[in-house]
């Protein structure tokens, strides 16, 4: 991810709202820069790796990837309730962060179908365990910019992202398509990442003395808001199916794994330019608006992908792919910290996560029957239609754009 200073990227503006972005933050958003450079560098690698070197179908692709993401998003939703249980937030950042790191080399070691599932799992378990108590702890510093702090990380996070496909790339060509190399280099960021998490502090979570919290009353006290906008992002995620379906389209049409992989860098690339400016303009404008948008680039951008048949459009559906992301993804965690409580932010963001990612594995298998027996058009198409169809009721939600008190 580069040197380490207190400059940011460019497309990353270092106030928020005429304050400087707390300390916190920035720690947060280096260790999520390193990580993402070791995780990005193995995301578009490892699909090819299954199918092209170890023999794997499309649907064993598409169960894999969900069940990675429903371990992770269990995960979420109980390590963001027992940080909210704990009121304690960085331990859990540290030891999620550390567990990732020592899954990346194993399918590196051990080139093998299940090593691989193995190390996808472990490293989607610490995922799971972090997550939910970093969002929780980003929302606490949020002075009703909340578009602009999660906006601020997304770009750090993806940055990365943008950097690791590139290191995937030179490395493949410099060493002719070694890819168990890529697995045991992707490491070393990751022990980057591990270390500034030793720099991430609790901050005091105030929590009334009375309240008990119980999962169950949760979601009766829940506004109804936040439980609008859970179900409404659920229903999204059968239909969002992983993103190493486009990155195998990209490679299907353009007959390249190297073009395949340098489309998702220029996803990623727009999507860090991208996110602090959509955050901001979540905060102005409203965030269930600039989510809506999102969605309706998605509609376009998976149309597009149903029907591809040129190198040059794939590159313009994945740069577009990226301003999707920027519009949704930061966004609707903020949008949720601002509809709950500090003491209480955790299991929201917990327990969306982990819905979600139930969701992710229905969604991503069915997408690798579907391409397995009738053609990547028509799942491509299906999520076009539905997410079309979610993106106008979004924009039906009455939204409230101030920040919750303290409690309920």
């Amino acid at each position: 991810m580069g040197s380490i200073n207190d400059k940011k990227p460019a497309a990353l503006p270092v106030k928020l709202s005429g304050k400087r972005i707390p300390g916190q933050v920035k720690i947060l958003g280096y260790v999520s820069l390193f990580t993402d450079i070791a995780s990005e560098m193995l995301y578009p690698v490892t699909p090819i790796f299954l199918t092209a070197v170890l023999g794997s179908s499309m649907a064993v692709v598409g169960l894999m990837a969900g069940l990675a993401e429903v371990t992770a998003g269990f995960l979420k939703g109980y390590f963001g309730f027992l940080s909210d249980k704990l009121k304690k937030r960085s331990i859990f950042v540290t030891t999620g962060y550390a567990l990732s790191a020592v899954s990346k080399p194993l399918p590196g070691l051990l080139p093998q179908i299940g090593i691989v599932l193995g190390s996808r799992i472990t490293d989607r378990i610490g995922k799971g365990i972090r997550t939910a108590p970093r969002d929780a702890l980003l929302g606490s510093y949020s002075e009703n910019n909340s578009g602009a702090i999660f906006g601020f990380h997304r770009g750090m996070d993806t940055l990365g992202a943008a950097l690791g496909p590139l290191i995937s790339i030179l490395l493949l060509q410099a060493y002719n398509n070694n890819y168990r190399l890529i697995f045991l280099i992707a490491f070393i960021p990751s022990v980057f990442a591990v270390g500034f998490t030793f720099l991430v502090k609790d901050k005091a979570i105030v929590k009334p003395a009375k309240e008990k919290l119980k999962v169950k009353e949760f979601w009766r006290d829940a506004p109804k808001r936040y439980k609008s906008v859970l179900i409404l992002l659920v229903l999204f995620a059968f239909v969002n199916s992983s993103d190493v379906f486009l990155i195998l389209r990209s490679v299907n049409v353009a007959g390249s794994a190297a073009a395949g992989i340098a489309a998702y860098i220029l996803y990623n690339i727009v999507y860090a330019a991208s996110s602090y400016p959509a955050g901001r303009l979540s905060d102005k404008y409203g965030k269930k608006n600039i989510l809506a948008a999102g969605l309706f680039v998605f509609s376009i951008v998976y149309a597009g992908f149903a029907f591809a048949s040129g190198t040059i459009l794939l590159f313009i559906l994945f740069g577009t792919y990226g301003i999707y992301a920027a519009a949704t993804e930061g966004i609707s965690k903020a949008w949720i910290s601002d509809l709950i409580p500090d003491h209480q932010r955790g299991s929201a963001i917990g327990l969306l996560t982990m819905l979600v990612s139930f969701a992710s594995l229905t969604g991503s298998f069915i997408t690798g029957l579907l391409w397995d027996y009738s053609g990547p058009w028509l799942p491509f198409l299906i999520s076009s239609i539905v997410s079309l169809f979610i993106a106008v009721t979004f924009l039906l939600i009455r939204q409230q754009e101030t920040k919750t008190p303290p409690s309920m």
